[in-house]
């Protein structure tokens, strides 16, 4: 394996956690699936009204399909049902977006894969037709237009990487490193979408988030 090749590689690992099984070379990703449950916490939260939520995910990939598991099991705890949507491309999307959104008080959850980030303007664009509160799994979905956001902050992983990359190419060897969990995570909050969805936020939510956009 080349440094370039390497590099590459680990970079990938760390900006699309669902989808590293798929490499042809690969780095280990521990995907704590609890997240899917974070997810449907917070969005409760926003939008106490809330009692039916699609999870848009690609079942093609194992950590994935935990973090829908994880989300269907918290349901309960927040008076919730649940239903995973299985999406490859922008026509099931659009279809799947279209349908839930006949159902009243319904919200989304985004999950990172491939065809969600690759259509995140669409998916944006869709939950905003429909009025459907949504929370997606990174920053740049909510300064893009989404309602909110809540994730590992990227740059802080991408320093990790970076980290480990130099310790690596120094001569350490990769079995030998300890596992590392994000410790940095963010929750973004777009007010300027929420109006125009015409929800009503709680006061206190956007007071605790790491970023506001108004």
């Amino acid at each position: 394996m080349t440094r370039r090749d390497f590099i590459t590689l680990l970079g990938g690992a760390a900006v699309w956690p669902c989808i590293a099984q798929a490499q042809p070379r690969r780095i280990g990703v521990l995907m704590a699936p609890a997240m899917g449950g974070k997810w449907l916490g917070v969005r409760k939260e926003a939008v106490p009204n809330l009692s039916r939520v699609a999870v848009l995910y690609g079942s093609d990939s194992a950590p994935c399909i935990a973090i829908l598991r994880a989300t269907e099991a918290a349901a309960p705890l927040f008076g919730v049902t649940v239903r995973g949507v299985d999406v490859h491309d922008g026509g099931e999307i659009e279809d799947a977006v279209a349908n839930f959104a006949d159902q009243p008080d319904a919200g989304l959850i985004v999950v990172p894969i491939p065809s969600t980030v690759a259509n995140r303007a669409s998916i944006i664009t869709l939950a905003a037709r429909h009025r459907l509160p949504a929370i997606y799994p990174f920053r740049y979905f909510a300064t893009e237009g989404g309602l909110m956001s809540y994730g590992a902050d990227q740059i802080d992983q991408w320093r990790g990487a970076a980290a480990y990359v130099d310790r690596i190419l120094r001569g350490e060897k990769p079995g030998e490193l300890l596992v590392q969990a994000p410790t940095k995570y963010e929750l973004v909050v777009n007010l300027r979408t929420a109006k125009a969805l015409g929800l009503n936020i709680p006061p206190a939510f956007p007071l605790r988030a790491d970023e506001v956009i108004e």
